[in-house]
């Protein structure tokens, strides 16, 4: 074979050689996988290796899931399109590798991440890498804010929270009272109690915990609404002529109920008078302390009274006699003084005895 024949033979193999691979379809034979999981702040690199594309634009995409046509195109080829300074490309032209990479992450670039390669308008190779960032627990709007019930009601507390990883959702009491559970703690987005009771008004903690973060919680009030019950610790009290008095009901009920005091057979209820005096110290929202305070006792006002309690739930009433005593009773008849009904009769028997001791001493000596 002439050297003519042999150089125009090589011409025509590398030239077709050339052909095949102008004609071969570019591909990408390398992204990085399986996914890329970060903390805010962080820095990654993401990279996608591509052959056969020098002809060919090669982009990054940062992807919505909710609507594609949003698509934020970053690069093409080397150049930054997106105006973002934490963003950048190389370019290893030996292994033909785009590396995009992102500095200082934040909560919001928490996407996917799309290699393309453009053949045509409806012809592209792409490859996907998925950005997770790790993001602290935020307790979502839809959870339970505030419950108000009435007792014996089915009732549930919800608690649902975002975040990656997926947060844990606890229950807790104030105090680590006992949750309806029979526990203290208790896991799960959602707390039941199959018949409410006025126990179980409070404060109740959703607490959302991860790996990041301090985690989040929210403080849930829940209201019992119940009738009232009335608790008389001394139904029988007595007191002499003259004498004040005080007559107690302890109430509890929610919502705070009406409350009235009446004197047995007597159909209206008692007023601040001359005669009467009425308190109400409440605390805690659901318990009330009443006391009727008798003025100077007469004897018309010995007997029975009544102390009521009613609210939309429904009433109860409790009754303390009041009787005659021969001795004062303290307190309140002593003003500042603080003696028992005991040591105000001893009191009074210790007089006597000295007074009865000096009349006879002295009716001796006169003789």
């Amino acid at each position: 074979m002439t050297d003519t024949l042999w150089a125009i033979l090589v011409v025509g193999l590398f030239s077709g050689s050339l052909v095949q691979a102008q004609d071969r379809r570019p591909t990408i034979s390398f992204i990085t996988q399986p996914e890329i999981v970060t903390d805010i702040g962080g820095d990654i690199e993401m990279k996608c290796t591509v052959n056969y594309a020098s002809d060919y634009p090669v982009l990054w995409m940062k992807l919505d899931s909710i609507d594609r046509s949003n698509d934020l195109l970053i690069t093409k080829g080397t150049t930054i399109i997106l105006k973002d300074p934490r963003f950048s490309v190389d370019l290893d032209k030996s292994t033909h590798t785009y590396t995009l990479t992102i500095r200082d992450i934040q909560e919001t670039d928490g996407s996917t991440y799309q290699c393309q390669v453009i053949i045509s308008l409806t012809d592209i190779v792409k490859a996907d890498v998925p950005l997770i960032v790790r993001r602290p627990p935020i307790i979502s709007d839809n959870s339970t804010r505030s419950v108000v019930s009435y007792e014996g009601q089915a009732v549930e507390l919800r608690c649902y929270a975002s975040g990656y990883p997926l947060p844990d959702i606890y229950w807790r009491r104030q105090n680590n009272d006992i949750l309806p559970t029979n526990s203290s703690v208790y896991k799960g987005n959602i707390l039941r109690f199959e018949s409410i009771r006025k126990e179980h008004r409070g404060t109740y903690y959703c607490v959302a915990t991860n790996v990041v973060g301090r985690g989040a919680r929210r403080n849930i009030d829940v209201e019992v609404e119940f009738k009232p019950t009335i608790k008389i610790t001394r139904k029988r009290l007595g007191q002499a002529l003259q004498y004040d008095k005080d007559l107690e009901c302890h109430i509890e009920a929610y919502p705070p109920p009406a409350i009235k005091w009446y004197k047995e057979g007597v159909t209206d209820a008692i007023n601040n008078n001359q005669h009467y005096s009425i308190s109400h110290f409440a605390f805690d929202d659901e318990y009330t302390d009443t006391t009727l305070r008798v003025i100077t006792v007469e004897k018309k006002q010995y007997g029975n009274y009544s102390c009521t309690a009613e609210n939309r739930l429904g009433s109860a009433s409790g009754t303390v006699e009041l009787f005659e005593t021969v001795i004062p009773i303290c307190p309140p008849a002593c003003d500042s003084y603080t003696y028992s009904s005991d040591a105000a009769a001893l009191h009074y028997i210790g007089a006597r005895v000295i007074q009865i001791v000096v009349f006879v001493f002295g009716a001796y000596f006169l003789q």
